[in-house]
């Protein structure tokens, strides 16, 4: 199947070039998110990647109430807003509920659903009736094969500026795991897939805020062998300071890390791109 162009911003994703959507968990302060975003512009351009900025005003799934779950939708998307006037980035969050859809959408280029909400039709459906990009997170109890159901409400409500995104599923939600088949299957949709490595790699069950809630040693391994399978974008959340992250700290990536991180990412996706259309043995 041929594989569909998704425009985001000035970014062709679904083209040979590899993508990156990167920026913190979740809105801490407006001071966190530029110095982020000052630093991935730089990243940007000296690695000559595109990058589409990335972080969430709400975190709706906290397994306890008295964890951090954002500014919210009115003090969120506003820095989010200033984010993209001062470094001009295209910007993504998430979205839980179907009356966040349209207000998010004034400022937001890229809708994300959940993974576990990935099957609830009325935000879906919401969120394509906007006309914004949707990005579709593989949610942990769907066998990727299954992801066409959610691309179908969204092409069936008028639609199809779609983005997939993998971040593991198999063992449950406490041990994500991922299957390289899953890119096989998401790409055979025909729509740019991305790959969540830092989610990937979280041990869920576990605090977020705590050291042990994540193995950040597989993100390497983890990256390449996403790379390697064809994926279009990569998808890793980054913080000044994870250590003292409110959401996440022990998966996300440093933002002084990422440069070196992607460099052999970057060379490995050159490799793969030139032997893309070689003819697989039956």
């Amino acid at each position: 199947m041929e594989k569909k162009i998704v425009r985001v911003g000035d970014i062709d994703c679904g083209s040979d070039e590899l993508f990156l959507i990167s920026g913190p968990c979740v809105i801490e302060d407006e001071r966190t998110m530029m110095t982020v975003a000052e630093q991935l512009k730089e990243i940007s351009e000296r690695l000559k990647i595109k990058v589409i900025y990335k972080s969430s005003f709400q975190k709706d799934n906290r397994s306890d109430l008295t964890y951090y779950t954002g500014p919210g939708l009115e003090k969120g998307i506003a820095i989010l807003a200033k984010v993209k006037e001062q470094f001009g980035f295209p910007l993504l969050t998430d979205i839980h509920y179907p009356d966040q859809a349209a207000p998010v959408a004034e400022v937001v280029d890229v809708l994300q659903i959940p993974a576990y909400l990935c099957m609830q039709t009325t935000l879906m459906v919401a969120a394509a009736k906007t006309g914004r990009i949707i990005n579709v997170k593989h949610g942990q109890f769907l066998a990727p094969e299954n992801m066409k159901h959610p691309v179908k409400k969204i092409e069936d409500s008028g639609n199809n500026q779609i983005i997939l995104t993998e971040r593991g599923y198999t063992f449950g939600y406490n041990d994500l795991v991922v299957d390289p088949r899953s890119f096989y299957h998401m790409n055979s949709t025909g729509y740019p897939v991305v790959f969540d490595v830092t989610h990937a790699i979280r041990k869920y069950g576990i605090p977020s805020a705590s050291a042990s809630g994540g193995a950040r040693q597989y993100l390497p391994v983890l990256a390449r062998a996403g790379v390697a399978a064809g994926i279009d974008g990569l998808f890793i959340e980054t913080h000044p300071c994870p250590s003292e992250a409110l959401c996440d700290a022990a998966s996300q990536l440093n933002i002084e890390q990422l440069e070196e991180f992607m460099k052999p990412l970057l060379e490995l996706h050159a490799v793969t791109v030139k032997y893309a259309n070689k003819p697989v043995p039956a």
